[in-house]
Formats: structure tokens, sequence, C-alpha cells
């Protein structure tokens, strides 16, 4: 008995469709802004950390560009209050992911 047989003795009543389900899927466009955004370093507990902020877009937004930035830095890292925090010192790399979506950046400390 293959599993065909088991669906139908299941559901006698059910009546399969061979059409696929088309699931149209449309980019997601980030907000981009006037005032640039901020690439600082910082020391917490003793280990360099890169923290961005002054996104003035939705949150979620925000929050899909922090996992895009650690995927492609391959490096770990979190978002809380407003900011995206990035374990080790990347400002100049997330600088240029950054300006290559088209945000103005600025880069604060050290």
């Amino acid at each position: 008995m293959d599993l065909q047989d088991q669906l139908k003795n299941l559901f006698p009543d059910h009546v399969p469709s061979n059409e696929p389900e088309e699931i149209e899927e449309t980019a997601h466009e980030l907000f981009v802004q006037k005032e640039p955004m901020i690439c600082k370093f910082e020391k917490r507990k003793g280990k360099p950390t890169t923290i961005i902020e002054g996104y003035e877009g939705d949150e979620e937004d925000f929050k899909i560009l922090a996992k895009e930035i650690k995927t492609k830095l391959s490096v770990g890292g979190s978002f809380k209050d407003g900011a995206i925090i990035i374990q080790g010192d990347y400002r100049d790399k997330i600088m240029k992911i950054l300006q290559d979506k088209g945000f103005k950046t600025k880069r604060v400390g050290g």
C-alpha cells in the first residue's frame, strides 16, 4: 500500500488537484533615508563591537538588514533598542555594504 492509497483511505472525499500552487514573491525594498546611519566602535566587556544606529524606517526592515549584514560578514551580533550590534570591528566593511544599498554612512569613534 503506497502513500496515495493510504491518503484515499483516510480522506475518501478528497479530490486531488494536479495544478501546482503559484506563489508570487515580491522583492522587499528598504527605506532609504536622508540622514546618515552611524557606524561606531565600542569596547564592551573588553571586546570590540560595531554599533549601527540611526535607521528611520520600519523596525522589521532594520532587523532584515541586521541579518543580512551578519550573514555577509559571517559574524555574530544582535538587534537591540533600535541598534545593530556586531561582534568585532567591521566598520569599513559594514559601511561598504550599506553604501552599496544606497545608505549614507558616518564613521564614529576610534
